[in-house]
């Protein structure tokens, strides 16, 4: 059967139900865990910080299936099902006999597939007739995700945005605002946290876990308000589901069985939604897979991190988890991939990683431009600095089947578009991009002040 460039599913085929990994996984990943107390959290623990719904659903290991709201199916319906592509030109330039298969998501007006979690956030913070929401954004592309989202509930929407990302990305900020956001640099002399951090690392250009802490206070500080979070949440990976159900609706339409899929991770929103449903096969031993998270040799939680509990922020006002992690302290090199540029992964993912469920590889910042600037120029879509991983560690594989002569069917997440990351393809371009990896010596200083938790 001849396989189309593009293969689109109707709008019937749009996921009715969110798939929940954790109900097939026989061990679960470990309870956040209240800092004060170091016990398990509890619905009432969470929902001061986050909307009850979401509470639920952060906490819900036993369902595997969660009905998506008619108004949220509704939202979608503007922008997926997204297609998946199978990437003709780019196997022709490598001269791979390789199949590569890539999961578009910049079809919307944010550039990624943070919009499918950023509608679903804000429907439940509307539904609980709250006044607004905080959050945090590295790259941007979720802090416009939720600008977009609340925009269209009516929802107040306070973004803190990494300083290094605010600075190298004014449009981004701009889409922020024209969607009714405000959009503070982080850390911010606005709070707390912002000025303790600022103090203790003066002229920082930030990182994830500070903007996190400034969202959670401003949240906690404002009545009527909750803090939304784009990735790491066993919630935000349910959200993303819809990826992986895509992705697998449109392979079986065809008789296609990946060999392997490849995603980008950060804090792991994609990666969790592209590979959860292939995960749930290996579990349920229907299938077998190879998995492979690709994340920045700068900040490398899962390739050279330690599986602990540790602080989700920098400020440590939020629970602890247990994930891969350098160190809560840990603030990354200034790289241009910011939605990756955080020091912990998914307790979910962390534990598949664990299991031995899924491998990881570290790729630094020049190979992946490398990468992205061939794929754009072959395939025609200029992506994103952090979808890049993705595409570096295909081409990798695609050029191993070259060598072997197997034609192995590869499929890669593309989560957004790089439009708004020119800065970066400037660097690029101009030959002043660099790579830095942190030594040995910088991470253990970071993981040596990890918490003390007997787990």
């Amino acid at each position: 059967m001849e396989i189309p460039y593009k293969i689109y599913l109707s709008e019937e085929e749009i996921p009715r139900a969110w798939y929940n990994v954790r109900a097939d996984m026989k061990v679960k990943p470990a309870p956040l865990l209240v800092p004060n107390t170091l016990k398990p959290a509890t619905a009432d623990d969470l929902s001061h910080v986050f909307c009850d719904e979401l509470v639920k659903q952060e906490l819900d290991n036993d369902h595997a299936f969660i009905e998506i709201p008619d108004d949220i199916r509704n939202f979608y319906k503007m922008y997926r099902p997204s297609p998946l592509v199978r990437a003709y030109c780019l196997e022709r330039a490598l001269g791979t006999p390789a199949h590569i298969y890539y999961k578009f998501e910049g079809n919307n007006t944010s550039g990624s597939h943070k919009l499918n979690s950023a509608i679903a956030q804000a429907y439940y913070a509307k539904k609980q007739g709250l006044k607004g929401v905080t959050t945090e954004t590295g790259a941007g592309q979720w802090g416009t995700a939720l600008s977009m989202a609340t925009a269209y509930f009516g929802l107040d929407c306070k973004v803190y945005m990494v300083k290094v990302s605010y600075e190298q990305k004014p449009f981004r900020r701009e889409v922020m605002r024209t969607y009714g956001a405000s959009v503070t640099p982080s850390p911010s002399d606005t709070t707390n946290v912002g000025r303790a951090i600022l103090a203790e690392h003066p002229g920082t250009t930030g990182s994830l876990g500070c903007a996190i802490s400034e969202a959670v206070e401003t949240a906690v500080s404002n009545e009527g308000y909750r803090y939304v979070l784009g990735s790491v949440l066993n919630q935000v990976l349910l959200h993303q589901s819809v990826i992986g159900l895509e992705t697998k609706t449109a392979l079986d339409k065809y008789g296609i069985k990946a060999d392997i899929i490849i995603g980008c991770a950060g804090g792991g929103s994609n990666l969790g939604g592209l590979i959860s449903p292939f995960v749930g096969q290996k579990l349920r031993g229907e299938a077998d897979y190879r998995i492979i998270a690709v994340e920045p040799a700068s900040c490398p939680s899962f390739t050279r991190g330690k599986y602990a509990y540790d602080f989700c922020d920098t400020g440590r006002v939020c629970p602890l988890a247990k994930m891969y992690t350098l160190g809560s302290n840990f603030i990354p090199s200034a790289n241009h991939a910011g939605g990756l540029r955080y020091h912990g992964m998914s307790s979910t993912l962390s534990e598949l990683y664990h299991q031995g469920l899924m491998e990881a590889r570290s790729v630094e910042q020049t190979s992946v431009f490398d990468a992205a600037v061939q794929f754009a120029r072959v395939e025609g879509i200029l992506p994103a600095p952090e979808s890049s991983h993705a595409i570096r560690v295909a081409i990798d594989e695609a050029l191993k089947c070259k060598q072997t002569g197997e034609a192995k069917n590869i499929v890669f997440g593309l989560t957004g578009t790089g439009y708004f990351d020119l800065v970066a393809y400037q660097k690029y371009n101009d030959h002043q991009m660099s790579d830095y990896i942190p030594t040995d010596e910088e991470l253990q200083k970071s993981l040596a002040q990890l918490p003390k938790v007997e787990k």
